[in-house]
């Protein structure tokens, strides 16, 4: 199936309640869909041939357990998150042509002060311009206000749910709710769907990608994989910065070797993908009934056979035998000479 984390995410989880394998597989490659075009049946065609040919193994996101309930919850909190700072740029922007009288009151206060007296503004009757940007400017404040409550309201779920249900991730140096929350929605709620390490890395676009050539020998940055992810053990990264001196002398003793600031961080993000990986795991050891009903064995490849494979078989049988100067039972006889 296509897009099993979005508009498939209902049949996937029908499907699984109804004990199918289900198996996740990529849009198919630009270049054949330029040369076959664009339908249902292709499209169905392609998927077909990915998972018959095992180059879809992709096990899809349960989408039942309190994973889903931190991603629902974190959705909340982004865009509320977003409209806060929004409403707070507002009040700034129309205090640069706000009237004197009101822009003297409120210009060059910090954030907190600012908005608690422009929430407490009195407009009037609005009748000037004064007044329709002390309505204009209140308003915004007491969005932001209940925004932030808001916030904090979400916050403070997705700190329990995160201690709940990973309590050993929370204990990590640098994970707080966002973070673990980020964290788990990036694995699933069924973490053993992940192979190895490696594949969470790749997953977290933390893994180095190869970029050689001839005699030079490098890697390059990974661009793929969840950049939320990425960003919060980017933000994991920055904490043990200051605070956790095992990473601080790590810094150093790289830094004398020659690496630069961005590779130092690429090095450390992939260990600490290493060590969520491993917390994961646990995680998924501890789950055993959900997992076990959420997780599905990755199929084998199975080609499709040519129809003259027999023949072929013993074709080749045939060639070593002429070779050898022996003449195969099931072939005519030398060619005549002459």
């Amino acid at each position: 199936m296509e897009g099993t984390g979005s508009s498939g995410a209902g049949l996937v989880r029908f499907l699984a309640a109804s004990g199918q394998r289900v198996l996740e597989v990529n849009r198919p490659d630009r270049a054949t869909r330029r040369r076959l075009g664009k339908s249902d049946p292709v499209d169905a065609d392609a998927a077909a041939r990915a998972v018959q040919a095992g180059e879809a193994t992709g096990i899809p996101k349960a989408q039942d357990g309190t994973v889903e309930m931190v991603r629902s919850l974190r959705v909340a909190r982004q865009t509320a998150v977003k409209a806060r700072t929004q409403a707070v740029n507002a009040i700034k922007a129309l205090l640069v042509t706000a009237p004197t009288e009101l822009r003297d009151r409120l210009d060059g206060l910090p954030t907190t002060r600012l908005v608690r007296q422009a929430a407490a503004l009195d407009p009037g009757e609005v009748a000037t311009p004064t007044a329709a940007c002390m309505l204009a400017v209140r308003s915004l404040a007491q969005r932001y206000q209940q925004l932030g409550a808001e916030i904090q309201l979400l916050t403070g779920e997705l700190d329990r749910l995160t201690v709940r249900h990973a309590p050993a991730l929370r204990a990590l140096l640098g994970v707080g709710p966002e973070v673990a929350a980020e964290l788990l929605v990036c694995a699933g709620d069924n973490p053993a769907r992940l192979g190895s390490e490696a594949a969470f890395a790749a997953l977290c676009g933390t893994s180095p990608v190869e970029a050689s050539s001839g005699k030079t020998r490098r890697h390059r940055l990974n661009r793929g994989g969840d950049r939320h992810a990425n960003a919060a053990l980017h933000r994991i990264v920055i904490v043990r910065l200051g605070w956790h001196q095992p990473t601080r002398d790590y810094v150093a003793r790289r830094t004398a070797r020659g690496k630069t600031k961005k590779e130092i961080l690429r090095c450390l993000k992939r260990y600490v993908a290493c060590e969520v990986f491993a917390v994961l795991r646990q995680l998924a050891q501890q789950d055993q009934p959900t997992a076990a009903r959420n997780v599905q064995e990755r199929p084998k490849p199975r080609l499709p056979q040519p129809r003259h494979a027999a023949r072929w078989r013993n074709g080749r049988q045939g060639l070593s035998q002429i070779i050898a100067g022996r003449w195969p039972s099931w072939w005519p006889g030398p060619p005549a000479r002459g």
